[in-house]
């Protein structure tokens, strides 16, 4: 038994197991009744399939925790520092591209993807009636299976124009970031720039809410459902509401100043939120290309030099919609309601693609918990 335990690096309860599960075959020791003989084949086939097995968790987790892609896709890829659409630049097409366009790009549509509204969402604007609004519709929705691709893109065309109402959108025809721009009160010059934020913003590979939507997607679920799966991955504060965590840095800068903001956190180990990104060492290219088009203030200037002096980090997308959002007074919850609307055209994407893959998403567990009670047997030894 001991033996056999050393080589299987297990516990005597899981010998017993194998054996009950005819994975090990035992015979009484003809010397000595009270021990048992294990199989030396079945031990080394054990042994082998087990180290089998630990290479193939290894994968598995680093797949999902971020050392390769585990779900193939023709959405979005990173190219020398820079996010490509189905091949197209995003920083090259945030320079006039529409939301709508990239819509129609994202979701390989045949026809124009039109995200106007004739009604008002009722409530006041914001997540809250964002989130409220699609549960219900989620609640009552029909399955994505048996459903022509067309038909799809007629109700995700109306879920983004919905999310947008909810986030306080004006009602009409009019291109989607005009009618933010018009439900939030701001001249047509912020309109593009609200236009570039929610290009730069639509899609980034396979992040978390795009993998929560398109596991929604495996299964069969409505596409209301599948996008409320990926909103509310999104809304994590390190995700989509990250932004929120710049502006509340902001609001400690204007206390306290820029000298004793920055020495507060990194005095105390503390990352400072919207600088550096995983994705581009070099600096997030969708925060320099918003950033650039318009001045934010002295204070927040200031900042964010500093900043990047201190850290050698450079101000990510995060960054850049807390700047837009103060710089122009926009509503406190602006920079998450462009996220969120913008990348509600992504997560529709990674759900029609995900509809094309037969077969629901079910990573397996890694169980490292507690051993159950297994039923004792004799001792014995290998052979």
């Amino acid at each position: 038994m001991n033996e056999a335990c050393e080589l299987l690096g297990v516990r005597p309860q899981t010998i017993y197991a194998y054996v009950s599960r005819g994975k090990l075959e035992v015979a009484p020791d003809p010397a000595d009744t009270r021990r048992s003989l294990y199989r030396a084949e079945d031990v080394a086939a054990l042994a082998k399939r087990k180290q089998a097995g630990r290479k193939h968790e290894t994968v598995a987790a680093n797949t999902l925790f971020g050392a390769e892609p585990s779900i193939p896709t023709a959405l979005t890829a990173f190219f020398r520092g820079r996010p490509y659409y189905r091949g197209r630049d995003v920083i090259s097409l945030s320079a006039s591209a529409t939301l709508e366009e990239v819509a129609q790009l994202l979701w390989n549509a045949e026809q124009a993807v039109d995200f106007s509204s004739p009604e008002a969402a009722p409530g006041k604007p914001g997540r809250a009636l964002a989130f409220t609004a699609l549960a219900g519709l989620a609640a009552e929705g029909h399955s994505t299976r048996g459903r022509l691709t067309r038909v799809l893109h007629g109700e995700g065309q109306r879920l983004v124009g919905l999310v947008a109402n909810a986030f306080g959108a004006r009602q009409g025809s009019k291109p989607l970031h005009v009618r933010l721009a018009q439900g939030w009160k701001q001249p047509p010059e912020v309109a593009g720039l609200l236009r570039t934020a929610m290009v730069l913003l639509a899609d980034h590979e396979l992040t978390g809410s795009a993998f929560a939507a398109r596991i929604a997607a495996s299964t069969g679920a409505s596409l209301p459902a599948c996008l409320l799966a990926g909103l509310t991955t999104l809304s994590g504060p390190l995700h989509g509401d990250a932004s929120g965590r710049v502006q509340a840095l902001f609001g400690e800068v204007e206390r306290l100043g820029e000298d004793k903001a920055i020495d507060h956190y990194l005095s105390t180990g503390l990352a400072l939120p919207g600088f550096g990104h995983h994705i581009y060492p070099d600096g997030d290219p969708r925060a320099a290309a918003l950033l650039a088009l318009f001045e934010p203030s002295k204070m927040i200037t200031r900042f964010i030099e500093q900043a990047t002096q201190l850290t050698g980090l450079q101000p990510n997308i995060d960054v850049a919609l807390a700047a837009l959002v103060a710089h122009h007074q926009l509503p406190a919850d602006a920079a998450f309601a462009l996220f969120a609307t913008a990348r509600s055209v992504g997560l529709l994407a990674h759900s029609l693609e995900q509809l094309g893959v037969a077969q629901v998403i079910r990573p397996r567990g890694r169980y490292v918990g507690v051993m159950p009670d297994m039923p004792q047997g004799r001792a014995g030894s290998a052979q």
